[in-house]
This record gives C-alpha cells, structure tokens and sequence, in this order.
C-alpha cells in the first residue's frame, strides 16, 4: 500500500489555446496556439531535469489542449516511462467540466486519434470510456464535484508515488478545492499537492510545494469564468 500523504501531484493546466484568445467556445475540441505551444516547451526547459526525471507516471485529459501540452512539456518522461512499459493514461474523468464544444473532446475516438496531424495516433485511447463525449452521467457538469472526487481516489489508489497530471483549469480547481473556486491557474502552469490523508473518503488534497510555470503563461479564462 502505497503512502498517500507522501505522494506527489504533479497537476499541470494545459497552455494557451484557440479558444483561450478568441473567446470562442464554440471551436470544439480546441488546440494549442503557437504561443501555447511556446509556453509547453518553456515548461518542458523547466522540468527536465528535475520532474521528468523522477515522476513514475503521467496522466492526461483525453482533449487535444492537455494532449498535446503533454506531449511538448513532458516529453523525455513519456519517453523513458515508454520505454519501461507505462504508457500515458487517458482519464475521461479528468475532461474539462463545462458542456460547451471547446470542452467536449472529438468524437468519435478515431476521429480524436487521428486529429491534429496525427501526433496522438501512438497513445492508448482504449481507456476512454463508451460514453466519453457525450456530457451526460458522470461527465454532465452538475456532476462536477463528484467527478473530481472520483479522479482523487483514482489518484490515490494508484501505485505510484509521483505522478504528471495534465488538464483543465476548472477540473483542477475541483479537485484541489472541491468545487468551482477562484484559484488562479495560469496556462501551463503546475502545482504540486499531496494527500491530506490514507483514507478519508473525499480523497482531499493539500499544496506540497511552489508552483512551476513559464515566464510567458497566461491568464486567461476557462468558459465557466466567462459566464460570470
């Protein structure tokens, strides 16, 4: 059994964004603009030589944003965990929370994989479940809280002890408050947390150490933010 409240969080908001600048949320799906793309390997000269070189795991939203963020930030850890036969995991639980298209990832999965130039077409969507896209059940918004505490027990059980998660600024801040808050969480910024506890049922979190983010991150909403 592994000890919880040693383990490290590695939770990391995707970079900018197509509809982060535009204030479009109709792009479905969104991507990474150039500047998002600066900003990940920004993140990527931040990190590789401390973080990726000791997470034992990364953890990603299955959208394109924190995929692609992923694959530029963090690319000499999803390396050498590759090559020890741990691929990237595709949560669906860790999606945005909002209904809206830039929330919704594409559908169907071939779709999804192929998308972008195909720079996901090596990562393992068999994890993603039947209904990933469809913004019902688990995934409808009301049931963002619950969601959230899902994926903290999810992260709590899992075996290793330092683990890279890539995702959304509103379902981080659910999972490091609980419900929708003002946490500021800039564009490729991540924050490390830990578990409060072994065993308490909510699986909360608590700040382990200092943020990590490029010079370049930006603040820019998320599309629950814009409707306020």
């Amino acid at each position: 059994m592994t000890n919880a409240t040693s383990k490290i969080l590695h939770l990391t908001r995707h970079s900018q964004a197509e509809h982060n600048v535009a204030e479009d949320y109709t792009i479905l799906d969104a991507s990474l603009t150039e500047l998002g793309r600066s900003q990940s390997q920004e993140l990527y000269e931040l990190t590789k030589d401390t973080i990726q070189k000791t997470a034992q795991l990364i953890v990603s939203s299955p959208l394109r944003r924190p995929m692609e963020t992923m694959l530029i930030a963090f690319n000499d850890l999803k390396e050498r965990l590759d090559a020890q036969g741990q691929g990237v995991i595709l949560l669906d639980t860790l999606q945005e929370i909002e209904g809206k298209p830039c929330d919704t990832p594409l559908f169907p999965v071939d779709v999804l994989k192929s998308s972008n130039g195909g720079i996901f077409s090596a990562l393992d969507f068999s994890t993603l479940s039947e209904g990933y896209a469809s913004k019902t059940g688990i995934f409808d918004p009301v049931n963002g809280s619950e969601r959230a505490r899902q994926v903290r027990r999810w992260l709590r059980d899992r075996p290793e002890m330092e683990i890279v998660v890539v995702a959304h600024g509103d379902i981080l801040r659910y999972l490091v408050d609980g419900q929708q808050s003002t946490r500021r969480w800039d564009n490729a910024e991540l924050k490390a947390f830990t578990f409060v506890s072994e065993d308490d049922d909510n699986a909360s979190l608590v700040a382990a150490t200092n943020s990590i983010k490029p010079q370049d991150a930006t603040d820019q909403p998320t599309s629950s933010q814009m409707e306020g």
